[in-house]
């Protein structure tokens, strides 16, 4: 019984030490990202969307042909990766999306104003 009793508070003490957040981890989309500053926070340009997209996943946000986009970061393609860009939805027909940053395909939309250059490189996270 005192052995039952020690291998169930072996077991509870191993499961109580493993990590409790669990979930899917999906792999990076970039090493490097291009900003106008060193928070990416500022705009770099405003893009019209040329076709729809959906996301595919919660990195990515969705887009209607004709919308507009604030860009605030391109990812630096790698080999065997598409180009993506971050940005979020512009508009008040738009506006229960508005606020919401995420990636798309930047050879879906055309860049209508370039307000600042992405002249700083920076890690991705």
């Amino acid at each position: 019984m005192t052995q039952r009793l020690y291998l169930v508070v072996l077991l509870l003490c191993l499961g109580l030490t493993r990590p409790f957040v669990t979930g899917i981890f999906m792999d990076k989309l970039a090493s490097k990202k291009l900003c106008a500053d060193d928070d990416c926070v500022y705009t770099i340009s405003l893009a019209r969307a040329e076709e729809d997209y959906n996301a595919p996943d919660c990195r990515f946000i969705n887009i209607k042909k004709g919308q507009l986009i604030y860009i605030y970061s391109k990812l630096v393609k790698e080999k065997d990766s598409g180009e993506f860009w971050a940005g979020s939805v512009y508009g008040e027909q738009y506006e229960d999306h508005m606020g919401t940053v995420g990636y798309f395909p930047s050879s879906l939309v055309s860049e209508q104003h370039v307000y600042q250059e992405a002249n700083k490189t920076l890690p991705t996270t």
